[in-house]
């Protein structure tokens, strides 16, 4: 291989390329980014960046002259727009194309939209920014969607002095992903603080006003931000013959098709640990991905080696740390191991069929949940983890 070409420069797509020339690649290495700015970290473009606790140089993900150091010819501001595995290239949009040995498709997510015009969407540096610019004390922000990152972009607002309506059409929000009682263990901390929280309802449209239930009242509002969920940029590689479903369907390898790997929010991949597909939208599993794809591009078939990680993911919501390991979707019990719910202050474990497969920590130190990371690791079985007498709660 002497061309390899890296499509996506944020977290997975820089840890592939910085694996590429630390394993030894001495190559040509493009890597093509959509945004005109060098990689950067996106986790806190949710936090600090919207608080205003950081500005956007601590951001970077190297500095100028670590990047330098990697010889990349990068490629940035432009996106892919086709790919033509035969030929072995990958088309840009400025109409130029690369030729490729080897390539690691890392496109990530792009938000969902509501119909209508001017909402707020909280993935790039520029949409943070936007944003931030406009949360100001008394700002009324309707957060369409109370997952992770809505509910960071809630507590953040509040926290700014706006107010700030919760709008979400589960019955408890995250009840799909953490069960429902430790659901609600989070969304109290909002209506705590004076959050106005509605459950149960549908936004059909982004209004002038603010948005329209599917009932047809409007809820007014001076911004109107929509985190309901991501797409995987894939529609790029239409025609290409790669797998695509929800992502770009790979092996445990993380292999699309031959010398073609993805990595990142943008891959779905088969993760032996657990015995499933998955596709994971965290910072850690991109980069892990990233390296771990990186390094089966260069090595022989018989070196290659499973992408089989513990997932991990955090979250910051006004003065909870939210921790989690492994993965937590499709649970059949949720039980408390240590602490208590009632003073959000918990871990507590997940299990699937036989297997602890889960663990979640709100306010306890990093050491309380990181022990149970082995467990999931080698597939402990469940009452081998976790003692009988330990309290279940309903999922």
């Amino acid at each position: 291989m002497r061309r390899i070409v890296v499509v996506g420069a944020s977290a997975a797509g820089f840890a592939a390329a910085e694996t590429l020339r630390r394993e030894g690649y001495d190559g040509t290495l493009t890597l093509v980014g959509d945004e005109p700015l060098a990689p950067y970290d996106r986790p806190p473009l949710s936090k600090q960046i919207l608080a205003a606790e950081w500005e956007p140089e601590r951001l970077a993900l190297r500095t100028p002259d670590a990047l330098a150091a990697l010889d990349l010819d990068l490629r940035l501001g432009v996106a892919a727009t086709g790919l033509e595995p035969a030929d072995r290239t990958v088309e840009l949009a400025d109409g130029s194309a690369l030729p490729y040995d080897g390539l690691l498709i890392a496109t990530g997510v792009r938000p969902r939209r509501l119909p209508g015009e001017g909402a707020h969407v909280l993935r790039t540096l520029d949409d943070a920014l936007t944003l931030r610019e406009r949360l100001t004390p008394g700002r009324r922000l309707v957060v369409v969607g109370a997952g992770f990152l809505g509910a960071e972009a809630a507590a953040v607002a509040w926290r700014l002095g706006c107010e700030v309506t919760l709008l979400e059409p589960a019955p408890v929000p995250l009840a799909h992903a953490v069960g429902r009682e430790v659901g609600e263990i989070l969304t109290n901390a909002h209506l705590e603080r004076g959050v106005k929280l509605r459950c149960g309802v549908t936004v059909t449209e982004v209004t002038e006003d603010g948005v329209r239930l599917a009932d047809g009242e409007v809820i007014e509002a001076d911004e109107v931000l929509v985190a309901v969920g991501s797409l995987p940029n894939t529609e790029w590689l239409a025609g290409s013959g790669l797998t695509i479903g929800d992502g770009v369907v790979c092996d445990e390898y993380c292999k699309a098709a031959p010398n073609v790997y993805a990595a990142g929010d943008v891959a779905r991949w088969y993760n032996p640990l657990f015995g499933t597909s998955m596709r994971i939208e965290h910072r850690t599993t991109a980069a892990e991905q990233g390296m771990a794809a990186a390094r089966n591009l260069l090595a022989a078939p018989q070196a290659r080696k499973p992408f089989a990680p513990v997932p991990y993911f955090w979250s910051d919501q006004y003065d909870m740390k939210i921790q989690a390991y492994g993965y937590l979707r499709g649970h059949d019990e949720v039980a408390v191991v240590e602490g208590d719910l009632a003073d959000s202050r918990f871990v507590a474990a997940y299990r699937t069929g036989d297997r602890l497969t889960g663990v979640l920590a709100v306010g306890m130190p990093p050491k309380a949940i990181r022990q149970w990371r082995q467990a999931i690791a080698t597939g402990a079985a469940w009452h081998d983890s976790v003692r009988t007498t330990v309290p279940a709660v309903k999922s």
